[in-house]
């Protein structure tokens, strides 16, 4: 487990490329994050950090109304996810995160504990404020993505 602190909005923006350079170049067809945190946590920063390491120049917003925000970048689909107002399994169902795609899939899910139901994840973050910033706490699935997300970091 890897654990930083985020001292800005900028370090949370670094912790996003540092996913986004990680996971780039790898084989998958689909890679799950989980994004635990209060509101305000900096899940959707996190996620703006990720798509603008891969040059996405649009607006990132947060999902909270669409609950699905889905950008198309570098051959891959990213589906954005906030389970924050979901209650029910039919509501996860609806969103079809399963569904095929041409393109390797990468899935961030904010509120995963409303998923109710298991999914396969590759990487958990813990967002917690501290002070005047905030504490990521990092969970992978995969030994060398957790180094390798470590060392993008602080040597950024």
């Amino acid at each position: 487990m890897i654990k930083l602190r985020l001292k800005n909005e900028s370090k949370t923006l670094l912790l996003g490329a540092a996913i986004g350079s990680t996971i780039k170049d790898l084989d998958f067809q689909n890679f799950e994050i989980h994004l635990n945190g209060n509101l305000g946590a900096g899940k959707t920063t996190l996620v703006r950090g990720f798509l603008q390491y891969l040059n996405w120049r649009d607006v990132v917003t947060s999902p909270s109304y669409t609950l699905c925000e889905e950008y198309e970048i570098d051959g891959k689909l990213l589906l954005h996810i906030d389970l924050y107002r979901i209650n029910s399994l039919e509501d996860v169902e609806i969103l079809n995160l399963d569904r095929q795609s041409g393109m390797p899939k990468v899935i961030f899910i904010e509120w995963p504990e409303n998923l109710q139901t298991d999914r396969n994840v590759d990487v958990i973050i813990d967002l917690k404020h501290v002070d005047q910033a905030r504490r990521a706490s990092i969970e992978c699935k995969d030994s060398h993505i957790e180094s390798s997300i470590k060392t993008y970091y602080e040597n950024e």
